[in-house]
C-alpha cells in the first residue's frame, strides 16, 4: 500500500489492484475541543469514532448499492477500520452536496427572512465547493456546467441520486423514531463519467432530531445500532 492522501478524518492508500483503501481515524472536526461536523479543521480525538463511522457507512453503502445506485464502496474490514473503494475523480477541486428536509443551519441563516426555522423542505438539494478558505461557497447548476466542472446530465444524475439516497437514510432513521433534517454527501465520477457516491455516509454528516431535540453524532450511532 502507498499513502496518497492524509485527510482530517481518513487516510487514503493506493492498492495494487487499482482500488483505494480508506483508513478511518478517531480524529474529529471541531473547535476548542468541542465536536462540530461543520468545522473545517480537526478539533479533538474521540476513541472509537472511526469505528462507528465505518459501521454506519458499511450499513448504508450496502443498502444503497442494493438499490442500484452507484457508489465507490467495494468492501470493508472492521478489525482494521478500513474500507476498500473504487477509484473516482472529484468534481473540480471537490464538491459537497447537501439535501435538506427542514430549514435549519446555514439554510435558515441565509433565508430566514423568507421562511420559518424548522419549516419542511421538499428534499431540497444544494451544492457547495470544498474550499475551507472561502467557507465552502454555494454554487449553482448553471455555474457548475458553464465553468466545466460537470455536464448538465451529470448534475441531474447527482441531484436524483442525492434525493434517492436521502430517502433511504431518512426512512431508516424514521423507523427508529428519529427525523433527518439534512445530510451532506460527496460525489465523484468514474472513468466513463458516471456519477457515484464517494467518501462516507456517517452520523457526523447528518443533522438528526428525536422528539424535537437534536441528537449529537455519537448518541445517534448508539441509538441507530441499539
Amino acid at each position: 500500500m502507498k499513502l496518497v492522501y492524509t485527510g482530517k478524518t481518513k487516510d487514503v492508500f493506493a492498492l495494487d489492484n487499482g482500488n483505494y483503501l480508506l483508513k478511518f481515524k478517531d480524529d474529529c472536526t471541531g473547535k476548542d475541543g468541542v465536536f462540530d461536523p461543520g468545522e473545517n479543521s480537526v478539533g479533538l480525538t474521540i476513541e472509537g469514532v472511526g469505528d462507528v463511522n465505518l459501521r454506519m457507512s458499511i450499513y448504508f453503502f450496502e443498502k444503497i448499492n442494493a438499490a442500484g445506485i452507484r457508489t465507490h464502496y467495494v468492501s470493508a474490514d472492521l478489525q482494521n477500520t478500513t474500507m476498500e473503494v473504487k477509484p473516482a475523480k472529484v468534481f473540480g477541486k471537490g464538491l459537497e452536496v447537501i439535501c435538506r428536509e427542514r430549514a435549519v443551519g446555514s439554510f435558515i441563516r441565509r433565508y430566514g427572512a423568507l421562511i420559518e426555522s424548522g419549516a419542511k423542505l421538499p428534499s431540497y438539494v444544494e451544492t457547495t465547493l470544498k474550499d475551507d478558505a472561502k467557507g465552502d461557497p454555494l454554487i449553482t447548476k448553471d455555474a457548475l456546467v458553464d465553468i466545466g466542472v460537470m455536464s448538465a446530465a451529470q448534475y441531474d444524475d447527482l441531484k436524483d441520486m442525492t434525493q434517492k439516497i436521502t430517502k433511504i437514510v431518512a426512512d431508516d432513521l424514521a423507523a427508529k423514531g428519529m427525523e433527518l433534517y439534512d445530510i451532506k454527501f460527496e460525489f465523484g465520477y468514474d472513468a466513463d463519467g458516471n456519477v457515484m457516491l464517494i467518501d462516507e455516509v456517517a452520523s457526523g454528516n447528518m443533522r438528526v432530531y428525536k422528539d424535537g431535540e437534536y441528537v449529537d453524532p455519537m448518541t445517534l450511532n448508539k441509538l441507530f445500532f441499539a
